[in-house]
């Protein structure tokens, strides 16, 4: 599982490096109504041979992405970065139809949910303490390019915890944000529309890199279950 997690915070290198953000302020950084996957790569992880599928649904009018996952894991990645300081909102609208019995966000071998969105921040060596740098310059030398410095993972527990807000069991560099837990709400669309640069205040108790990128995963390598999920739409905004 710790492999999984490092090589997706350094997925980036294998769709593209950081880019610049958009120039100009604007109220949508995106607004994905998921009529296409054009928007999004595909990444898969080295050693895990079955991969979760995604792909868009288009019924009586309306598109939403689909995710399924059984025994596997892979992700999809948004292909643009976003400036967090700019556009610090996201919306979005999901739905579960089932969770993963094994999943356990306080354990390391319940780290499975049938959805999540990543926000990914990029790492700035301008910014970091000697040590952090010996340990950033390590990683691009073994991956060729910066790992992103933290991430906010915005997930369905598949249990009811006690916390809102939890440290991953793998890495202290991403915190877990439980919006939904357990089974109530299965099968029905929920929607949200949070602040991301007031929840990494919130969980990191600092100001984030001002470089962002979204990913969205649904994974079961570790319970070795399987689960279905859908996406309606993804809007990253400002105030």
């Amino acid at each position: 599982m710790f492999r999984k997690y490092l090589w997706l915070v350094c997925l980036v290198f294998t769709i593209g490096c950081f880019n610049n953000p958009v120039g100009a302020v604007e109220q949508f950084f995106f607004n994905e109504q998921f009529e296409s996957m054009e928007n999004w790569g595909p990444f898969y992880f080295p050693k895990i041979e079955r991969h979760s599928s995604y792909s868009i649904i288009k019924e009586q009018g309306e598109s939403w992405l689909q995710t399924a996952s059984a025994a596997s894991a892979s992700a999809i990645v948004y292909k643009k970065n976003f400036n967090i300081y700019q556009f610090q909102r996201m919306k979005w609208r999901w739905r579960v139809d089932h969770i993963y019995q094994k999943g356990n966000a306080e354990k390391k071998s319940g780290d499975d949910y049938p959805i999540r969105i990543y926000v990914m921040f990029q790492y700035d060596p301008k910014k970091a303490g000697f040590m952090e740098k010996i340990k950033y310059n390590a990683a691009r030398l073994f991956y060729g390019k910066y790992p992103p410095f933290t991430s906010l993972n915005y997930i369905w527990a598949n249990k009811k915890h006690q916390q809102k807000m939890i440290k991953n069991r793998y890495t202290d560099r991403a915190r877990m944000i439980l919006l939904e837990m357990g089974s109530e709400n299965l099968k029905k669309w929920r929607e949200y529309d949070v602040d991301i640069l007031s929840d990494y205040r919130q969980t990191f108790g600092e100001d984030p890199p001002a470089i962002a990128r979204i990913a969205i995963m649904n994974d079961s390598d570790d319970t070795g279950e399987s689960a279905e999920s859908q996406v309606d739409y993804i809007q990253i905004y400002g105030k």
